[in-house]
C-alpha cells in the first residue's frame, strides 16, 4: 500500500507500510517472509525481533509475495478477535483476491468461497456453532477417556518391545485422529490417509490442495453415508439438529465443511498439544516428577506448552471491514490479519514474568477468544484425549528419555504450526497388553 503518516509507536521511521492493494513495501524495514526458516527455527527470537522492529502489528509477505498484518501484540490480537464487525472472518473481503493463483499452497487454510463455519459471520455462524457445540457435548467423557485409552494402549502396544521410538510420528500423530474418527463415524483404517491428507493441507506445500480434495471426499461421503443410516455418532446428530436450526436448516455441504474444520482443528493442535507437552516433560526438570509415577504436573505442563509452545503458532485470519488503525498501523479495508497466537501469549506487557510458570492461568490465545473462538466442548474433548495420551505414555514406558540433542528437535514447515516433526526416545523395553 502507499505509505501514509503513522502516530504509532514501532512503525519504522515515521512512516506506515503493509499490505493495501498491493505487496507494497515502503521505506523501513522489509516485511518478514511468513515462509521464513525461522518462524520454524526460532519463532520466539524472531517474534521478539519483529516487536522491537514493527511494533504490536507487523507487515509480512505470504506466499507468491501476498502481504497480510501479523498481529503480534496481546491487546491488539484481543481486540481483533473480539471485533467481529470491524475485524471479519469474511474471506471474500480480501483485497489481494485477484493477486492468488488457484494453485495457492495456503488457499485451503485462508479459504475462497468456503462456506465453512469459519468464514460465515451473524446469526448464521451462530446458528453453526451451536449445531456443532450440540452435537459434541452429547459425548461421554468418560467414554471417551476409555476410548482413547484403549487406542493408545494400541499404539503403545506396535512400539513398546522396541526400546526406542518416534513419539510424534509413532503415537501423538495418530491418535487423536483416530479418536475424532471414530467419534465421527469413521472407519477405523481411514485414519492414516485422513492424517496424511490433513499433515498436507495445513504444512501449506505443493501437496495442500490435494490433501484438502482427499479429507473433502471422505467427509461427503461420510455424511451422505449417514443421511441415509443414522447411527449415534456426532455426524448423524449434526445432521439431525441441522434440519432444525435456526434460520435455513443446514445443507449437506455445510455440515461436511464444518466437520472438515472439525477434524482439522481437533487433529493438528491435538497432536501438536500431546507432542509438546512430552518434549517439555523430557527436557524441563519443572517437570521431571512427572516422568517418575507423579501426575500432579501433567496438567501444569500442559498449560504452560498453551502459553509457550502452543501447536497453533499463527492463525488465518480475520479481514478489515473498513480502513481502521490497529497498534498504530493504518490497515486498509480488505486487509489480512493474521492471528500471532504464539507471539501474543508471548507479550511481554502482558507476561512481566515470563520465565515463571503459569499455574492456572487460561488467559492464553490457544484456543481462540471471541464470537469465533473454539466451542467449549472441542476444548473438553482435545483435553481428554491429550491429557489421556500422555498419561498413558507415562504409564506404560518407563524410565523414558529423549534419545537426541533438544537442539536437533525441528519444527513443521507450517506457518500455521509450531509442532515436532519428530519426537525421538528410549526406554526399557517391556511387552505389550494386547
Amino acid at each position: 500500500m502507499s505509505p501514509v503518516p503513522s502516530n504509532g509507536a514501532g512503525s519504522g521511521p515515521g512512516r506506515d507500510f503493509g499490505p493495501g492493494p498491493g505487496p507494497g513495501q515502503g521505506p523501513g524495514p522489509d516485511p518478514v517472509r511468513l515462509d521464513s526458516l525461522r518462524f520454524r527455527s526460532e519463532p520466539a527470537a524472531l517474534y521478539r525481533e519483529l516487536r522491537r522492529e514493527f511494533g504490536a502489528v507487523a507487515p509480512v509477505l505470504l506466499d507468491a509475495d501476498i502481504p497480510a498484518w501479523l498481529v503480534l501484540g496481546y491487546r491488539e490480537l484481543h481486540q481483533v478477535t473480539g471485533d467481529a464487525v470491524l475485524f471479519s472472518r469474511d474471506s471474500g473481503l480480501w483485497n489481494q483476491w485477484a493477486r492468488v493463483p488457484d494453485d495457492w499452497p495456503l488457499l485451503p487454510m485462508i479459504g475462497r468461497g468456503h462456506s465453512s463455519v469459519l468464514h460465515t459471520v451473524g446469526d448464521r455462524h451462530r446458528a453453526r456453532v451451536a449445531v456443532i457445540g450440540g452435537a459434541l457435548e452429547a459425548v461421554d467423557p468418560f467414554e471417551l477417556r476409555a476410548h482413547t485409552e484403549r487406542l493408545a494402549d494400541e499404539l503403545i502396544d506396535a512400539v513398546c518391545a522396541d526400546g526406542t521410538t518416534d513419539l510424534v510420528a509413532r503415537y501423538a500423530a495418530l491418535l487423536p485422529v483416530r479418536v475424532l474418527a471414530t467419534l465421527y463415524g469413521f472407519a477405523d483404517e481411514q485414519g492414516p490417509g485422513l492424517v496424511a491428507a490433513l499433515n498436507d493441507m495445513v504444512d501449506g506445500r505443493g501437496d495442500a490442495t490435494a490433501g484438502q480434495l482427499h479429507v473433502a471426499a471422505c467427509m461427503a461421503r461420510l455424511v451422505a453415508d449417514r443421511a441415509a443410516r443414522p447411527a449415534d455418532d456426532v455426524v448423524s446428530r449434526m445432521l439431525a439438529s441441522g434440519r432444525t436450526a435456526a434460520g435455513p436448516a443446514l445443507t449437506h455441504e455445510e455440515i461436511a465443511k464444518d466437520l472438515i474444520v472439525m477434524l482439522t482443528a481437533g487433529q493438528q493442535p491435538t497432536a501438536g498439544w500431546i507432542g509438546n507437552s512430552l518434549r517439555l516433560m523430557l527436557t524441563d526438570d519443572r517437570f521431571a516428577a512427572s516422568l517418575f509415577g507423579g501426575r500432579r504436573s501433567v496438567a501444569e505442563a500442559m498449560n504452560e506448552v498453551l502459553w509457550e509452545d502452543t501447536p497453533a503458532q499463527n492463525v488465518a485470519g480475520r479481514w478489515a471491514s473498513r480502513d481502521a488503525r490497529l497498534g498504530g498501523r493504518a490497515v486498509r479495508a480488505g486487509d489480512l490479519l493474521l492471528l500471532g497466537i504464539q507471539a501474543a501469549n508471548h507479550d511481554p506487557q502482558i507476561r512481566t514474568h515470563g520465565t515463571a510458570l503459569t499455574g492456572g492461568n487460561n488467559a492464553h490465545f490457544s484456543f481462540g477468544h471471541g464470537e469465533h473462538r473454539c466451542p467449549f466442548p472441542a476444548q473438553e474433548i482435545a483435553e481428554v484425549i491429550a491429557r489421556t495420551a500422555i498419561e498413558v505414555v507415562l504409564d506404560r514406558l518407563p524410565d523414558l528419555d529423549l534419545a537426541v540433542p533438544t537442539a536437533s528437535l525441528t519444527r513443521r514447515p507450517s506457518p500455521w504450526l509450531g509442532s515436532l516433526t519428530a519426537l525421538p526416545v528410549r526406554f526399557t523395553p517391556t511387552a505389550p497388553r494386547g
